[in-house]
């Protein structure tokens, strides 16, 4: 079997199970969001020379985020390692043909991936992985993912005296705004390849056009 069947293969087989067994509340970190960072990876791979296995990059980008605790919630910074626990479990278990010369690879892109975790990723796949998840976190899908969690947290849009946090400290938790400086256009400098950087810092610039659009409409200036 060619390697684009094999991929194929799998990804069919991981996306059949979450929709079979996935307990998804929360819609910024459901099916959709996992095939997006799969595609992600595997651009940035693509364009990093293909440094990184495939089929761990696929695995790891289905199931980074099996156990996702809401941002405000005690063991938020648990959720990567204990998705990379269940992500072992399955692959050992249910996908018990999966390679097991790769399930460590698998396991430790998924604890690595996360900010609030702070592991160090230290192989080609864990790297690009969380490239590819923070790419979840600028452009339009960005400022969608921001707002959608936002409401789920009861915060305001914006401050309407000072949207742009121009003469206040930025605060994210009260502010969905101001997200956007507190966290996400930092995002390109932490950025581990060259090609996820440069993706990152497009996307991050059109967070700031955004913002600035939605400071105009805020006084009054819709054209």
């Amino acid at each position: 079997m060619d390697n684009e069947n094999l991929l194929s293969g799998w990804e069919m087989r991981f996306a059949d199970y979450i929709r079979n067994h996935g307990d998804v509340k929360d819609g910024s970190h459901d099916l959709g969001h996992f095939q997006r960072v799969w595609r992600a990876a595997r651009r940035i791979n693509q364009e990093e020379g293909g440094v990184a296995d495939e089929l761990v990059l696929l695995a790891a980008a289905y199931f980074h985020d099996w156990v996702s605790y809401p941002k405000n919630h005690p063991q938020r910074g648990e959720s990567s390692r204990l998705s990379a626990e269940r992500a072992v479990e399955l692959l050992t278990g249910v996908f018990g043909d999966f390679p097991a010369d790769k399930v460590e690879g698998v396991r430790h892109a998924i604890h690595a991936h996360s900010w609030s975790a702070r592991v160090a990723a230290e192989t080609p796949e864990a790297k690009i992985l969380q490239d590819a998840d923070r790419m979840e976190s600028l452009g339009a899908i960005g400022a969608a993912r921001t707002f959608y969690i936002s409401g789920q947290l009861n915060q305001q849009l914006f401050d309407s005296d000072d949207p742009l946090a121009l003469k206040r400290a930025p605060d994210d938790r009260r502010y969905a705004l101001d997200h956007f400086q507190v966290k996400l256009l930092k995002l390109p400098a932490t950025m581990n390849t060259v090609a996820g950087r440069r993706m990152a810092e497009r996307n991050a610039e059109w967070l700031r056009a955004f913002a600035q659009k939605m400071e105009e409409e805020i006084r009054g200036d819709f054209f």
